[in-house]
């Protein structure tokens, strides 16, 4: 019988190994760029502008997301309730107490940021707080204190940004190559040169797909820490129930800071085919409680 932490481990191995498909193809673009102007400093320049990118994000992402979603700061007066949930979860996770904040929305949602445990921040919609029970608002935070203990924050900002680097990498050379001498230097290899268009095409798509591919692979990952906080999967299974039926519009909801929700908070989307799933920041609401209520907590 599969357990929580079977599950961890799983998805551990599968984000990072989604992660080094990433650099693969970020490398594999910048020799095809480097290949056809026969210029191999290029190479060495993508990879140091990428490592420059993600230290540059990763640095500011909490501050950026917590302004995009119309997050404010709550003190511990008035809001001992939260406080004290928190703060015994991340007794039994080791982990620093975050900065609580909270969005004026009735919807039912929540997300964590920061670039490390010591700098981290927990954002919960007033509807959280308000429509849970005390289980089901202890499991959405230990979904949250999870993404911190699991550094979710960076592996999301380094996805992030490498994606938008192929895809602006990629754009660079096609529309070099649209305006390009037809008379090559390198005796205009019709192979290679069909070879470097469609991966030039086809790299920002498969870089989207990895990219939401990572993002759902941590929701399930953070499901699974989070029960193993509480030891009762189903005071999450019950939240995830009750965000499914709950259809209240965030108007401060952005597409670029949608993954950092527990839930993607454009309602309607989450019943979809295959196909559609493939482009869905979260993994399905039902597949996740699902896999929490078939888990055992004990090993």
């Amino acid at each position: 019988m599969a357990t929580l932490y079977t599950q961890q481990d799983s998805n551990i191995r599968k984000t990072w190994l989604l992660m080094t498909v990433f650099f693969v193809m970020l490398i594999a673009l910048g020799w095809i760029f480097s290949y056809i102007y026969g210029a191999p400093e290029i190479l060495y320049g993508v990879a140091l502008f990428s490592i420059v990118m993600n230290i540059i994000a990763y640095w500011n992402s909490a501050s950026i997301a917590l302004a995009m979603s119309g997050a404010k700061p709550i003190a511990r007066q008035g809001n001992e309730y939260v406080y004290r949930m928190v703060e015994n979860l991340c007794i039994t996770a080791g982990l620093p107490l975050p900065k609580m904040y909270i969005i004026e929305s009735p919807q039912i949602n929540a997300f964590a940021t920061g670039r490390d445990p010591k700098h981290a921040a927990i954002a919960v919609t007033r509807g959280a707080i308000e429509k849970l029970q005390n289980e089901e608002l202890e499991g959405v935070l230990a979904h949250e204190l999870s993404h911190v203990g699991n550094r979710d924050i960076l592996v999301a900002t380094v996805a992030v940004v490498l994606a938008g680097l192929i895809a602006v990498l990629a754009d660079i050379i096609l529309r070099m190559n649209l305006f390009r001498d037809n008379n090559r230097e390198r005796g205009g290899n019709a192979i290679v040169l069909a070879i470097a268009v469609i991966a030039m095409v086809l790299a920002p798509i498969a870089a989207m797909l990895i990219q939401l591919a990572i993002s759902r692979k941590r929701e399930y990952l953070a499901d699974a820490s989070g029960a193993l906080l509480t030891r009762y999967p189903e005071g999450l299974a019950f939240a995830l129930e009750k965000i499914g039926a709950d259809q209240q519009p965030m108007r401060a909801a952005h597409a670029s800071t949608a993954h950092l929700f527990i839930s993607n908070p454009f309602k309607g989307k989450e019943k979809s085919s295959w196909f559609t799933k493939l482009f869905m920041t979260h993994p399905p609401l039902e597949d996740r409680i699902r896999i929490l209520r078939g888990m055992d907590v004990n090993r």
